[in-house]
C-alpha cells in the first residue's frame, strides 16, 4: 500500500522532496503557508548553485556541493543558468588563507577552476582570482516548474495548527498520514543539531548587464552576484547582512518585520563601503535597488558548516541544510529510513561459509582433512 506523506514547507527542499516521492509512487500533501512556493529563504538569497568554492573551512558542506550540483544540473538544468565570469577573489589583507592555500583545498577536493589574472571590474589589493563554473538559479523559473508539476499535492496559504504523533502514524491538521518532513529549517520542529535563527538583509543593485560574479574569499568578507533578471545583482556581505541571532523562530521572525529604513540604510552604507575595498569604483558600477529580508538557521559553530543533516523524531523527519544543492541528500536520507522501518529487523542466521567451502572442496576432489 502506498505510504501518504505530509510535508511542510514550500521552499527548494520541500518541492523536491514531494516531487521525488511523488515520482516513487507515495501519496503526498505539501502545506506552505504562503500564497506561492519558494517565498520565504528558497527565495530570497543570493540564488547561487554552489559547487564548494565559497566553504575551504568545510570539507563536508564543499564535497555535498560539488557532488550535488551535477546532480542539479542533471535533474533540474532549465532551472539555471551559467555565468560569463563567476569569480572568487581571495584579498590581500582581509582574508583568512592566502592564496595558494585557497587553491590547494578546491584542488584537493577536486573542484575545477582556472586562475586568472583580470576580469571585468577593475579589483584591488586582491592576492589572486579563480575563475568558477558555479550558476545562478532561476526562481522565477523554478516556482512555475514546481506549481505546475505539484499542482495536485498542493496546499498553499495553509497554516499547520496541530501536529499529532502515534506509533502507527501522524496528524496534520486533523488529516492522518504515515510520515511527516518538516521543511521549514527549524520553524516548526527542531532540526538535528544546535542552531540559531538569523534574519538577513539582501541588497539590490542595478548595473550594466553581464558584470561578472565576485566572491571575496574567505571570512568576514563579500559578494557581489548576478540575479536572474539581467542587470540587476544582490550584495551580501558576511558581518553586516545578518540583522541578529536569535534562539527561537517567533524572536527572529518579530526582528525581520520591524526592520526600518534606518537600519536599512545605515547597512546599505556599510555594505557599499565593504565592497568599495575591494571593486574599485563600485558606486559608479552599481545603484540601488531595495532591500529583501528572510531569515536563515545556522548550526552553531566557527567551521562554517551548511552541509545536511536529517533528523528523525518517531514518524517525523526534519531536514536541515544551508545549500541547494543537496535536496539529493536529504531525500535519499529519509527514504532509506522509511524503507527501514517496513523492513523489520534481519533475522539471526547462522553462517553456511564452511558448508559451502567443504563442499566446493568435494566437488573438485581436495582432500582437506
Amino acid at each position: 500500500m502506498s505510504r501518504k506523506i505530509a510535508i511542510i514547507g514550500g521552499g527548494w527542499y520541500g518541492c523536491h522532496i514531494a516531487s521525488s516521492l511523488m515520482s516513487l509512487g507515495f501519496s503526498v500533501r505539501l502545506f506552505e503557508q504562503n500564497e506561492r512556493l519558494l517565498h520565504e529563504a528558497s527565495g530570497n538569497n543570493q540564488f547561487r548553485l554552489h559547487l564548494g568554492f565559497h566553504y575551504p573551512r568545510h570539507a563536508t558542506t564543499r564535497i555535498q556541493s560539488r557532488d550535488g550540483f551535477s546532480r542539479f544540473i542533471e535533474r533540474y538544468g532549465d532551472l539555471s543558468r551559467p555565468i560569463d565570469q563567476n569569480i572568487y577573489a581571495v584579498p590581500r589583507w582581509t582574508s583568512l588563507l592566502d592564496f595558494d592555500t585557497y587553491k590547494l583545498i578546491m584542488t584537493s577536493t577536486g573542484i575545477p577552476y582556472k586562475t586568472i589574472d583580470r576580469c571585468g571590474v577593475d579589483l584591488r589589493e586582491v592576492e589572486g582570482m579563480i575563475l568558477t563554473e558555479e550558476r545562478v538559479i532561476l526562481i522565477e523559473r523554478a516556482r512555475h516548474y514546481f506549481a505546475a508539476h505539484l499542482r495536485h499535492a498542493l496546499s498553499l496559504s495553509v497554516k499547520i495548527d496541530a501536529v499529532e504523533q502515534t506509533d502507527n502514524f501522524v496528524l496534520v491538521n486533523g488529516e492522518r498520514f504515515d510520515y511527516l518532513i518538516d521543511a521549514t529549517w527549524g520553524h516548526f520542529t527542531p532540526v538535528p543539531l544546535k542552531t540559531f535563527f538569523e534574519p538577513t538583509l539582501l541588497l539590490y543593485f542595478e548595473g550594466a548587464p553581464n558584470l561578472p560574479a565576485v566572491t571575496f574569499v574567505d571570512g568576514p568578507l563579500y559578494s557581489i552576484y548576478p540575479t536572474e533578471e539581467a542587470g540587476v545583482y544582490t550584495l551580501s556581505s558576511v558581518p553586516h547582512t545578518p540583522l541578529g541571532r536569535y534562539a527561537s523562530s517567533a524572536e527572529a521572525c518579530a526582528a525581520r518585520d520591524a526592520i526600518d529604513s534606518e537600519v536599512i540604510n545605515a547597512k546599505l552604507r556599510l555594505m557599499v563601503d565593504q565592497a568599495c575595498e575591494n571593486v574599485a569604483y563600485f558606486r559608479d558600477h552599481y545603484r540601488f535597488l531595495g532591500p529583501q529580508i528572510s531569515i536563515k538557521t545556522k548550526p552553531i559553530g566557527g567551521s562554517d558548516d551548511r552541509s545536511c543533516y536529517v533528523g528523525r523524531q518517531g514518524r517525523i523527519f526534519s531536514v536541515m541544510s544551508g545549500k541547494i544543492d543537496t535536496i539529493f541528500f536529504a531525500t535519499e536520507r529519509i527514504l532509506n529510513m522509511m524503507e527501514a522501518d517496513g523492513d523489520g529487523a534481519a533475522p539471526e542466521i547462522p553462517s553456511s561459509l564452511l558448508a559451502n567451502i567443504r563442499t566446493k572442496a568435494a566437488q573438485v576432489g581436495l582432500d582437506v582433512g
